[in-house]
């Protein structure tokens, strides 16, 4: 892809900075640049920054509390983005438009796990990201259709949660991040536990997101148009997260205490990785253990 003019939306991101460890010579956008939710400020965009390809990692995210208290603004927020950038991509002949989503656009429960793309549609996402992951299924519907209509080559890929050294260590953190932070907190303060959010039950797949950057850059370097999911085949508890995590980060000692006044959040949404094979063989995923111990190593240096 020399000399093609490639900008990622969402650039100073976990995802973003990852990213630019695969693919220095993009530009990255982040809000101080662009606000997405801004028809004008699209055009803008647009007009001075000319793409060929768009890598659209842009979205507002966050914890499973503020997607309960919040929904309308994640709904309203991701969906005029996600628009605004697909339309004016098509208007400006932009050739390559990569949108990255979330498992969490995937149907609360279904009959068969792990669930294959073509499961995307057989029911509504989970009560507690619902506002989010509706809007976030909705780009993949508007991509397919652009597809249809308009014959263009853009694609989505569909990661599972994601984790890594430039996530957000504040409020609204990811698990893994706020687990990380939690561990931290308790070595400095002398605790003997940290606490986490409902039974411990649920199952979740986590994804590096060295990981996550490496899949796009393949798709790019290697015109790869397939919408597929993104995941490791690991598939754990949050309670056995947790005890990898704590190992990862040589905190053994540490007791992981459940809230179970708190929300599980959806009981599971592990997603098959098999069309990723076929499209990447041979491809070598971050095992959670290594992932969270490199995190770590990286986030203890902080003052969070």
């Amino acid at each position: 892809m020399e000399n093609k003019k490639i900008i990622v939306t969402g650039g100073s991101g976990m995802v973003g900075k990852h990213l630019q460890k695969f693919m220095p010579n993009a530009t990255y956008l982040s809000s101080k640049d662009y606000d997405l939710t801004s028809e004008k400020q699209v055009v803008q965009m647009f007009y001075y920054e000319r793409p060929d390809i768009i890598i659209h990692l842009s979205a507002k995210v966050g914890g499973i509390v503020d997607n309960i208290n919040k929904p309308a603004e994640y709904f309203t927020d991701n969906i005029i983005m996600n628009t605004l950038l697909v339309k004016y991509a098509h208007i400006h002949e932009v050739k390559r438009f990569i949108g990255i989503l979330s498992t969490c656009i995937y149907p609360d429960i279904v009959k068969n796990y792990p669930m294959k793309e073509e499961e995307l549609h057989s029911g509504p996402p989970t009560a507690t990201n619902f506002a989010y992951g509706y809007a976030k299924r909705s780009l993949a519907v508007q991509i397919d259709s652009y597809n249809k209509q308009y014959g263009t080559k853009y694609n989505y890929l569909i990661p599972s949660n994601l984790y890594g050294e430039f996530d957000k260590y504040g409020e609204n953190s990811h698990f893994v991040a706020a687990l990380i932070k939690k561990i931290i907190q308790a070595k400095r303060e002398n605790k003997n536990h940290i606490e986490l959010f409902g039974t411990g039950t649920p199952l979740r797949q986590f994804t590096h997101s060295d990981d996550l950057a490496k899949v796009i850059k393949y798709c790019v370097d290697n015109e790869c148009y397939e919408s597929f999911n993104v995941s490791t085949s690991e598939n754990y508890s949050i309670s056995e997260i947790a005890k990898i995590v704590l190992k990862a980060c040589g905190v053994e000692n540490l007791e992981p205490r459940f809230d179970t006044t708190k929300p599980d959040g959806q009981f599971r949404k592990d997603v098959s990785n098999e069309l990723m094979k076929k499209c990447i063989p041979n491809f070598e995923y971050t095992s959670l253990y290594d992932g969270i111990k490199k995190t770590y190593e990286y986030v203890n240096k902080l003052e969070l």
